[in-house]
């Protein structure tokens, strides 16, 4: 192995980053010059944030005794439903620092899951920002004309390969060094990852594309440290059948968008490096993978093999924080259920009592929110029909007249992790609808039949075994009981407008 890597090493250093592989060869494009921000004051903008007079574009660094201005500069950032605000910022913040911003001026819930993506539409492709990163660095890299734009939004997967490893990285693409004897737990293979000493290796088939040709072929790739290769004698790992592609010092790997009608690509699951001082489509080393679970394990590596501990600093950072203030599990142990139904009032200690009594009033409000909406309502309209809208348009999770294309996009946007999901019309029959949810990187369809018995309607996922009154009541119990679902509800997809 050590052998292998110092012969690689050499491959990759001779030339320019040793010979490459014809599929991917192509003239290097030119640096890009970033474009000019105009300061102006966002809506954004704390109200006690002033400008300095003889410097407008400038905010104060205090160090030590001296004070030092950072230039501000103005960003323009998306939502999912293609909102946008700007924002004045110093020219030094970073991914995180603008979620922060974002999430408290939005007063979203900080779920360490939101991110910054840099969206590049002319090449159909996108990033996830990593949390360090510095932003107006990202934004230098974009061509006057290119149109790149930055979304905020959530990704609940990442850093969830942090959690559960071997979910991330299946045993047949994972090679290690010996000492482990082929078996490991999930902290000593993200170890290897994260350690540099260790010599991790992912292996395995992907498609590439041709350049200068629509055509693509299928070629066996090994991602090691030192970069990206393929062989081009089957599955041989012997340094005189590696090509190198790609290094990852000065490069980034996106997804595609729309890789089969953009790139002409043989399956949904297309992935790219690109140089980060290159906007052209002529540089992008275009690879495809066979399913979900594979470009996941793809991408993931070369984030992790550019970054390394860093990114694990990036994913423990929100929680040191949570425990150095201890103000928020202070106030939720300081909690007790009351009964206010006598005379008077008493602390409920009985479990199950405190159970039961949860559970009526919540059917007590569902109960007055349907009478509210009944009595303003049309004479037309019935009551049964009339709970249905009351309880579950305004819900978060709930997402209309999104079709199934679309609601399998929104969900892939979201991070696929275990129990992602949405609930939706139904398109093909108006009186029911659908709750889509992610399993194993692979996003499932579940309909919800309406059940009517004795003038009551109820809603059930099971045939009418498990009937509820209403969505939202079929929602709570799902995020606590798997029941006939693969996995419980555990997190919703929600679009926020800036």
């Amino acid at each position: 192995m050590n052998a292998m890597n110092d012969s690689l090493g050499e491959t990759h250093t001779s030339g320019s980053h040793g010979e490459r592989a014809a599929i991917f060869r192509g003239a290097r494009g030119s640096e890009n010059v970033g474009p000019t921000l105009i300061p102006l004051r966002s809506p954004l903008q704390p109200p006690n944030a002033h400008h300095n007079k003889t410097s407008p574009a400038a905010s104060m660094l205090f160090k030590g005794n001296s004070v030092e201005f950072a230039p501000l500069q103005v960003i323009k950032v998306y939502s999912e439903d293609n909102t946008s605000r700007a924002v004045e910022v110093p020219s030094d913040i970073t991914a995180r620092d603008i979620c922060q911003l974002f999430i408290l001026k939005n007063h979203c819930v900080d779920d360490h899951s939101w991110t910054l993506f840099e969206h590049i539409p002319h090449l159909g492709i996108e990033r996830t920002i990593e949390d360090h990163e510095p932003v107006m660095e990202v934004q230098s890299s974009w061509g006057m004309d290119s149109h790149c734009c930055l979304y905020f939004r959530k990704n609940y997967a990442k850093y969830e390969f942090f959690k559960k490893p071997l979910d991330f990285f299946p045993e047949h693409m994972v090679s290690v060094s010996s000492e482990t004897n082929g078996v490991m737990n999930h902290s000593q293979l993200i170890q290897t990852f994260l350690s540099s000493s260790s010599c991790p290796e992912i292996h395995g088939y992907l498609h590439a594309k041709e350049h200068g040709r629509k055509s693509w072929k299928k070629f066996y790739f090994v991602l090691r440290r030192s970069g990206l290769y393929f062989s081009n004698k089957g599955t041989s790992k012997e340094p005189r059948h590696l090509q190198f592609i790609c290094e990852f010092s000065e490069s980034e790997v996106y997804t595609l968008l729309n890789g089969r009608k953009v790139y002409s690509a043989p399956t949904d699951y297309g992935f790219c490096v690109k140089a980060s001082k290159s906007n052209a489509a002529r540089d992008l080393k275009l690879l495809c993978a066979d399913d979900e679970q594979t470009r996941t394990c793809w991408v993931t590596a070369m984030r992790l093999f550019k970054y390394g501990m860093q990114l694990y600093q990036n994913f423990i950072q929100p929680y040191q924080k949570q425990k150095s203030s201890p103000m928020r599990s202070i106030s939720e142990n300081s909690l007790v259920a009351m009964d206010f139904s006598g005379h008077k009032s008493r602390v409920i200690e009985n479990p199950s009592e405190v159970l039961s009594v949860a559970v009526e009033e919540g059917l007590s409000w569902r109960r007055k929110s349907c009478h509210r909406l009944s009595s303003h309502g049309s004479p037309s309209t019935t009551h049964s029909s009339m709970s249905n809208i009351a309880i579950h348009v305004a819900q978060p999770w709930f997402h209309s007249k999104v079709s199934r294309d679309e609601a399998q996009k929104l969900i892939t946007q979201h991070g696929l992790i275990d129990g992602l999901f949405l609930v939706r019309d139904s398109q093909s029959n108006p009186r029911t609808f659908v709750l889509s949810l992610c399993h194993t990187q692979k996003i499932k369809h579940f309909q919800i039949v309406p059940v009517e018995e004795s003038g009551e309607l109820f809603y059930s996922l099971d045939d009418g075994h498990t009937r509820f009154t209403d969505l939202l009541q079929l929602v709570e119990f799902y995020q606590l009981n798997r029941g006939v679902l693969p996995s419980k509800l555990k997190h919703h997809c929600a679009r926020i407008t800036l």
